[in-house]
């Protein structure tokens, strides 16, 4: 299928996190108009089986194909982990997970080779950050230390975003990484990188790898290798271009979008897979 430079770029997550995604690719990619779906019904897929996570990908990549995108981005650790090829064996246009490009951005960064990743418990538990940091370093060995974090997504979506409270949280979690002299970290998930500075200051010598930001910065170069980036205007937008459709609408969406993005969304539209 043809796609043109004007189309779409669609982005899905199981909630909310990915508007930390989206939040990365309006920074890298001003121009472009977007498609958001955030499956808030179904939230949260780290506790579902993988064939259902599967499906889950599979109606989510299919209603943004039907908004004719010219990109499908993966903004769902969990799905990145267990189904992107799924989404990648239905999809007509190039497709875009959260690991490969954090894990690529890593190993260039770090300097002794040892990386850090912290997740959910299902992403750390599916070992796929741990896979592809192995086998992209096949010249260097490169040590992984993981560690879930299960805490930090309600205290992120709690607005405690420098509550002494998270920063005992986060000291408890991140302390065992002073021991492994790790020099680089990945936040394996998208409510993480709201917390960057509480975790800059347990480790302070980390360099923290955000995956929705590599993830931006990799599709930039995808659409521009393949000249489908959207032409450049005289003026910045104002206001993004952006879709917004969820599955359910939670009480506090619109408060928490607005903690993620930077401002509040005015349109959003409630949709059944």
């Amino acid at each position: 299928m043809v796609k043109e430079k004007s189309n779409k770029i669609g982005i899905f997550d199981s909630g909310v996190g990915g508007l930390s995604v989206l939040k990365q690719f309006i920074k890298y990619l001003p121009f472009e108009s977007y498609v958001y779906l955030g499956d808030t019904a179904r939230v949260p897929y780290g506790n579902k089986s993988a064939e259902t996570i599967k499906r889950y990908a599979r109606e989510c990549t299919n209603f943004l194909l039907e908004k004719d995108v010219k990109l499908v981005v993966v903004a769902c650790h969990t799905v990145s982990s267990v189904a992107l090829e799924e989404v990648e064996k239905i999809s007509s246009v190039p497709v875009v997970g959260m690991i490969k490009p954090a894990t690529k951005s890593a190993i260039i960064s770090s300097r002794n080779k040892k990386i850090g990743v912290i997740g959910t418990r299902a992403t750390i538990t599916s070992g796929a950050y741990q896979n592809s940091l192995s086998q992209g370093s096949i010249s260097t060995k490169v040590e992984v230390y993981s560690k879930d974090c299960p805490l930090f997504v309600p205290l992120v979506e709690e607005g405690f975003i420098s509550h002494p409270a998270t920063k005992i949280i986060a000291e408890e979690y991140l302390k065992e990484f002073r021991t492994f002299e790790i020099d680089t970290l990945i936040l394996g998930c998208t409510h993480y990188p709201l917390l960057s500075k509480v975790i800059a200051e347990i480790l302070p010598e980390v360099e923290l790898i955000d995956s929705g930001e590599q993830a931006a910065i990799f599709s930039l170069r995808l659409l521009a290798e393949n000249n489908l980036l959207n032409e450049e205007r005289d003026e910045f937008p104002q206001i993004p271009d952006v879709e917004f459709y969820l599955t359910d609408l939670t009480l506090n969406f619109r408060e928490i979008a607005k903690t993620f993005l930077g401002f509040e969304i005015e349109k959003l539209e409630i949709v059944k897979l």
